[in-house]
């Protein structure tokens, strides 16, 4: 956590009284409090929260503080936030119990309230501290191998201009990837975005990759090559490997012909692309009714032939440019994002405009991709 970031706590306990005093204690010292005087609760807040540490009393009615534990550790998104119980119990059975549950401390009831407040203040120090180190060893381990799931630059095509922007998040390699794939008639542009965040996520793109690549190449080869198609096969193939069970991927893949500029989408729980017509100065979706790449072997895809004027523009993007922070929580806005750069259109604004306002941003809280697609106006 960086020096001067907002904490956030969760504190579980049956006594109304001291949970009052720990809200005040850790209020005071600049936490973001919130409280619950019981495990399901406590649950129930955690559904969309995910704060920065939980703190449980052991020994509760109904649910008990181990219990609740376990349920934490049960969410995979819950999972790996630091947990420490409060107890009234002494003894190592209670130790063994709490430490066997990964939590990271537990603390005695009598132990004077700032004295808890100052335990987790330096847990959570340490914790993110070892966090650091482990990105930057990951970081160092990604630069040592060259691979990269996003080009460094956008192919060249007659009639029309590509462009796209791409920022992994906290800088970590994560689950977007972006591919120009050139063939004899055509140019497969691709926007995927594997479910997850930062490392666990980016371990799995070049996998979806390598399947993509081979799909499009075989359609090519047998003739079959619409966008459809190519999804089916890499559908079908991804959930015929065991090494992707539950690994699931939003698609976008655009097929661009090279002799007349048409463009055939196809999508695969992706987001609607935005089509932006310079006639009509107005914005308008672009859907798809495919699911994720590898939820169920034999989903259906669909092609849409989109044909761009002069002056339109096409983008295709990934959620994390429609995702934003809250307090504790993170939140979705895909008619927000569309308002906001239909609005920066009709202002006279480019592109690279748009790329350097994201690349300033500083409330993105995901992987985030966008690829533009425009046919540029011709002056007589």
């Amino acid at each position: 956590m960086a020096a001067g970031a907002s904490k956030s706590v969760l504190l579980v306990d049956d006594n109304p009284l001291f949970l009052k005093l720990l809200v005040k204690a850790f209020t005071k010292s600049g936490f973001n409090c919130s409280s619950s005087p019981d495990a399901p609760h406590a649950l129930d807040y955690l559904k969309d929260k995910s704060p920065d540490v939980i703190v449980s009393d052991y020994e509760m009615p109904g649910m008990n503080g181990l219990e609740f534990r376990q349920q934490v550790l049960a969410d995979e998104r819950l999972r790996d936030i630091p947990f420490m119980f409060l107890t009234g119990f002494e003894g190592d059975d209670v130790m063994y119990k709490s430490f066997g549950l990964q939590a990271i401390d537990y603390v005695s009831k009598g132990t004077p309230v700032d004295v808890i407040v100052a335990k987790i203040n330096n847990l959570l120090h340490t914790v993110s501290k070892q966090r650091e180190l482990s990105e930057l060893e990951i970081k160092k381990t990604v630069a040592a191998l060259n691979i990269k799931a996003v080009p460094d630059k956008a192919p060249v095509i007659n009639g029309l201009h590509i462009d796209f922007w791409h920022r992994d998040y906290q800088d970590i390699p994560g689950g977007d990837f972006i591919d120009f794939i050139d063939t004899p008639n055509s140019l497969f542009i691709i926007l995927g975005d594997i479910m997850g965040k930062k490392w666990k996520a980016w371990f799995y793109t070049f996998t979806y990759l390598s399947y993509i690549r081979a799909a499009v190449r075989f359609g090519v080869s047998g003739h079959d090559e619409t966008g459809a198609a190519i999804l089916n096969k890499i559908n079908e193939v991804i959930c015929d490997d065991d090494g992707l069970r539950d690994i699931l991927s939003g698609v976008s893949l655009i097929k661009v012909d090279k002799h007349t500029g048409v463009l055939n989408y196809s999508g695969a729980g992706d987001l609607p692309l935005l089509h932006y017509h310079a006639q009509t100065h107005k914005l308008s979706q672009v859907g798809s009714s495919g699911l994720l790449l590898g939820l169920m072997p034999h989903n259906s895809y669909s092609n849409t032939e989109i044909i761009l004027a002069e002056g339109d523009q096409l983008f295709v993007f990934t959620d994390g440019l429609i995702d934003f922070a809250t307090d504790e929580s993170k939140k979705s806005d895909y008619a927000l994002f569309a308002k906001e750069l239909e609005t920066l259109l009709n202002n006279g604004k480019s592109f690279g405009d748009l790329k350097n306002r994201l690349q300033q941003s500083t409330t993105l809280v995901d992987d985030s991709s966008i690829i533009q697609i425009s046919k540029p106006t011709i002056y007589v």
